[in-house]
This record gives C-alpha cells, structure tokens and sequence, in this order.
C-alpha cells in the first residue's frame, strides 16, 4: 500500500479534474435524479427508497437532493479490510492505494506453452497462489472463470478456491443473488459466525450494475442483502459512453454517477454507515471504432476516481491490465499507465492486474510482471524522507570527497532500501547473455512455475474446509433441482 498524498512528505499526485468541475458534475447528477431519475427493478428497493422520500412511477424513481447529500453524509469515508486471521490488511480510503487481480476471464494466456486455452478450477487456484504470493498484491480475485464445472453456480467453486488458497483480503462477484448468500455464508464459516464477519470483514462483494440509469434486480438485492449485515461492498454501475449514456466525458460520468449515488442512497437508508465503494474506471466514451469493451481508454483515466476523491468515499478502480491479446509492447504500456493513473489519482482497491484482451483473457505472466511494475511506481512515487539519518551530513564531513562510501555502516543499514526488480535485467549484454538471455516473459514464466511449486497458505481447519465443501455441494443440488423443474 502506497498513500499518493501527504502533508509532512508529499509524493507525486495528480487530478483529471478540479472542485469547479467536480461540483458542475455533481450538481448535473442530482438534477437527472430529480427530473429523469433511475429505473430500478426490484420492488423492494423502490419501497424502500420512496420510503426515503423518492419519488416512484412504475420501475421509474426520481430522488430529491436532500435525500442524496444526506446519505452521502451517512456513508463511510473508508472501507477497512482485513486478512483471514483478523489482522487490518486495507484501510482503502484518502490516498491509499492496494492493488490485486481480477474475475472470470474467459480464456487463459498459458505461462508454459503460450497457448490461449479455456481455464479450469485448477487455473483458479494457481491463480490464487499467485496473488496470494506476489507481495506487491494486496487482495485476490478469482481471475478466471472455470469451464470444468456447472456454469451456473461457477463462481461458488471459486469462492471455495479463493478461501483455501489464501490469507489475503478476497473481492468476490457472483452471477446471482443466491451466489452472494453463499459467499457471505462461507466467509462467516471461516470467521465462526455472523457477527464475526460483520466486525472484521475479509472479503467484500463487487455488484456489477447494468448503467447509470437501470439498476438491475440482481444488483439490488445483494446491495440490499449486504447492507442490512453491514458488509463492505463494491456498488459499480458502469456507462458506455456513446451508447447508453452521451459520449462526452462530461455527461457520461453525470448519468453514471446517478447510478453510484443511488446505491449510495439504497444502503445508507438500509444501515447507515455501510462502507460503499464506488467505481474509478468508465465514464468516459465507449470505443465506438470497434465497438469492444476496452479496459484501457485515455479519456476515461482518472475521471470517476476524481470524483469519487470529491465525495471522499473509497474507490473501486482498474489498473494493471491491457486490451493486448500478446505480452509485447502494447501490454507494457497499457497494464503500466493503468497502475501508474491509479495510483496518482488515487483510487483505493485497484482490481483486474492480470487481464488482456479487453477482459477476455488473463495471465499468470502478467500479474507477475505487474508485480515489478507495482513496486517500481510505489518506489518512484514514495514521499522521501528528509532527517538527520537520511541527510547523512556526519557521514559526509567524514569520508569527504573521495572517502569509500561502499563499505561505510551508513550505506550498510540502507542499502536494502531501494527497489531492485527480479525481473529487469540491469547489468551489462554480457551478464545479461550469460544468465541465459532471458527475456521478461521467460523470468517471469519461470517465476510462476516457482511460486506454484514452492508457495503453500496456511490451510483453513479440516471442520472448516468441510463445511465449506458442503455449502458448494448444496448449491449444486439446489441448481440441479431448479433445472429439472
């Protein structure tokens, strides 16, 4: 974790946009919430939201101002996460910044034989292994969406993979409201109970929400579903600009913040003081050239994250991927630039390390390569400490012009200090070509195989593990009996 902005040792920061547009931006959402309003499909959401002073008509609802600005009062500044022991692991608010993988990749970029291949729940767990080892990752996510098993209930295997296979904080999507249920039931397996959980939450849910301005049912419910527990979520309604919403920045973030504001709204009326994480990605214009979902645009970068630094609430983002289908100079610079707008705008929880081509596919390379890539920008970007010790002035007047400096005590308690990376070459062609002249992909392929051979977690409590077990064979004769009838 790296915070971006300080007071005592300031490091490299940046905002897209300033107050004036952030207010302008803000003043426009609350006007389409009043006069055009969301549609949202779930009765009960719209009950409880016109029981908060909205307006219903139909599946449409238009909410006041009052009711906005008091919710956003109502809604955590931070959103705390901690490890599967119960040590704080994320404090995802100011400019903290913490990065881990993604979800559900529909095809993997093999580290061994270059092929692109469908993932099984084997690939899910080396998947994380490998976040759960890379100590530039803060949090795991499930990477790939396994073929080997029912499509329906996918995402219970991998929530039963991600809880063996790690110690780390866990973001977790589901398909389904069901899917959330039994996510939060295994997490509090894990914890010894409900109230366990809710007081040291180590996983949090990302609910995918079809716009800014249609608030599906599935997204409802489990923002509902959460926020009476008082569990973190991730509530991201997504805009395409152009498409679904106008193709300026301007009004495509607006019309998306509508969507933001009201998750906002549903969960405090729910339980005031739910954490809420809103989105740091999109907002922007969709690639109407080609008409794909890309994950890295230049005119979204940084945008809803400035606005979601202007609410002062945690921010979801997006960082550490590429729309590249290859690990060639495309992948470099966009899975680079993506961690690197993250974190100077600082969003807090910055998820999809690991994805390419626009989502589809994932690699086990990448996130290793994003590792270098992460300690290479907290290193440039980190506050410098100015002291006694680090001015080294005695030093200096001891040693003088031409003193050894190599050898000096004070060189040996700081020489760790710096970043040294694994996996980019530094020394000279001729070290470089006896150590086999090996390019980054081949180190950090070698690096997989390494981690998988050699990195184990701390296994969860045979009870536990059982239990766990259970819970994902019960769904699967749950959805096994929905089909046949």
């Amino acid at each position: 974790m790296i915070s971006t902005h300080g007071s005592r040792m300031t490091s490299a920061h940046y905002a897209r946009m300033g107050e004036a547009e952030c207010r302008r931006i803000h003043l426009a959402t609350l006007e389409v919430l009043e006069r055009v309003g969301v549609d949202v499909h779930d009765e009960k959401a719209r009950e409880i939201l016109a029981g908060g002073g909205a307006r219903v008509d139909g599946l449409r609802v238009r909410i006041p101002e009052y009711r906005v600005e008091a919710s956003l009062r109502q809604a955590p500044r931070r959103m705390t996460l901690y490890d599967r022991e119960g040590r704080v692991a994320m404090r995802a608010h100011e400019y903290n910044t913490y990065y881990g993988g993604g979800s559900d990749c529909l095809h993997v970029l093999d580290h061994r034989t270059g092929e692109r291949r469908e993932p099984t729940v084997a690939d899910v767990t080396d998947a994380a292994r490998v976040m759960d080892a890379l100590p530039e990752l803060d949090f795991v996510m499930s990477l790939f969406l396994p073929k080997d098993v029912n499509q329906q209930i996918y995402d219970r295997y991998q929530m039963e993979v991600m809880l063996n296979n790690t110690t780390k904080p866990i973001v977790y999507v589901t398909p389904d409201f069901e899917g959330c249920q039994a996510a939060v039931e295994m997490c509090e397996v894990v914890c010894g109970g409900a109230e366990a959980f809710q007081r040291k939450p180590f996983a949090a849910c990302y609910i995918n929400v079809t716009s800014g301005l249609v608030a599906n049912e599935e997204a409802l419910q489990k923002c509902m579903f959460l926020a009476e527990k008082g569990l973190p979520m991730m509530y991201i309604p997504l805009n395409a600009g152009g498409v679904n919403s106008p193709s300026t920045t301007a009004g495509c973030m607006a019309t998306m913040n509508a969507g933001i504001l009201l998750g906002i709204v549903l969960s405090q009326l729910i339980n005031p003081g739910t954490p809420v994480a809103v989105p740091g990605w999109n907002g922007g214009p969709y690639n109407l050239k080609t008409m794909v979902g890309n994950y890295v645009l230049a005119d979204e970068q940084g945008v809803p994250t400035t606005m979601g630094k202007y609410y002062e609430l945690p921010v979801f983002g997006l960082g550490g991927s590429t729309d590249s289908k290859l690990l060639d100079m495309q992948c470099g610079f966009e899975t680079t630039v993506s961690l690197m707008t993250a974190l100077l705008h600082g969003a807090n929880i910055v998820h999809d390390v690991g994805f390419m081509d626009s989502g589809l596919q994932g690699s086990l390379q990448l996130l290793v390569m994003a590792n270098e890539f992460i300690g290479f920008l907290r290193a440039a970007t980190r506050g410098v400490v100015v002291n006694e010790e680090t001015l080294a002035l005695d030093m200096v007047e001891e040693l003088g012009p031409t003193g050894d400096y190599l050898q000096h005590p004070h060189t040996m308690r700081h020489v760790r200090e710096p970043f040294y990376s694994d996996l980019m070459h530094k020394g000279v062609y001729a070290q470089w070509e006896k150590q086999g002249q090996k390019s980054m992909e081949q180190l950090a392929a070698e690096k997989v195989d390494q981690i998988l051979e050699t990195h184990n977690t701390e296994p969860l409590a045979e009870d536990v593990q059982k239990t766990i077990s259970d819970i994902v064979a019960r769904e699967l004769n749950w959805i096994n009996r929905k089909s046949d009838g």
